[in-house]
């Protein structure tokens, strides 16, 4: 189907506080994802293809798909790929992205992760890269992809994770609230796993690695304000040593200050 004007969904009352920031921070940011390395061309893409396993016939949703990188890789084997996202300037940004590569497989669509506009049992894949740590109400948006699948459908989760180690998580949960305000929460793997579980999809680890980020880049990308990235700086300089070896900060091979950011892909099938 060729691609459409974007369509529009009232969020619910308790997220629209973060919706507000999230559709802030990224409407600005919009252009910097669209040629974003991580987001445009990370090794998580071909993973999420490889472990979607398409066959050309599928109806895939791709929730929170920012500027459309993951939807536009699987639109080649798919049948149709809807495009949802709560900020229209991505929406804007992925549209474009689709016109210059020719593809028309794809709609986009502006909504809420955690009230998704779309019918019941209609779809056989859900993909949802890289957006999870934003979604108001993380419960209910899995609860949503459930509702939305097939039976036998499939999600495949890429997201940003948090350590098991309560002291790690709670070091890494600060200084992505530096970096971004409307960043929810990275969960934990053993989190995701049981979230999914609970909402009737059979869950299992697919890969779990790093992403190394540059502070510089990481935070120019969202425009975090010069005085939060100081913050950020100083607390990497003083964290213990376990913090910083399980996150491995330090300089990277240009000089900057880096670290490496958990991150897993995570299957989840809908009971028949």
């Amino acid at each position: 189907m060729a691609n459409s004007e974007d369509q529009k969904t009232v969020p619910t009352t308790e997220a629209k506080s973060n919706n507000t920031l999230v559709q802030e921070n990224f409407g600005a940011a919009a252009r910097a994802y669209t040629t974003s390395s991580v987001h445009a061309s990370g090794p998580d893409l071909a993973w999420i293809v490889e472990v979607a396993a398409l066959t050309g016939k599928e109806q895939v949703v791709d929730v929170g798909t920012g500027t459309g990188h993951t939807a536009l890789a699987l639109a080649p084997y798919a049948s149709e790929v809807i495009a949802l996202d709560i900020t229209l300037p991505m929406l804007e940004e992925g549209r474009h992205l689709a016109a210059s590569r020719g593809i028309t497989n794809v709609r986009f669509l502006q909504g809420d992760a955690c009230a998704l506009p779309l019918p019941s049992n209609q779809f056989d894949l859900v993909t949802c890269r890289q957006a999870a740590h934003h979604f108001s109400n993380v419960v209910q948006a899995v609860s949503e992809w459930a509702r939305v699948l097939k039976p036998g459908g499939k999600v495949v989760l890429d997201d940003t994770v948090s350590p098991e180690e309560p002291e790690i998580e709670q070091f890494l949960h600060e200084i992505e609230l530096l970096r971004d305000p409307s960043h929810e929460r990275n969960q934990r793997i053993s989190v995701w796993l049981s979230m999914l579980e609970e909402a009737g999809l059979r869950a299992h680890l697919v890969r779990s690695w790093t992403i190394p980020l540059d502070i510089p880049s990481w935070t120019q990308r969202i425009k975090t304000p010069l005085a939060s990235v100081a913050q950020i700086e100083r607390m990497f300089a003083e964290a213990p040593a376990v913090i910083k070896e399980r996150l491995q900060i330090g300089p990277n091979e240009q000089g900057l200050l880096s670290f490496a950011l958990p991150a897993a892909v995570i299957v989840g099938v809908k009971s028949l």
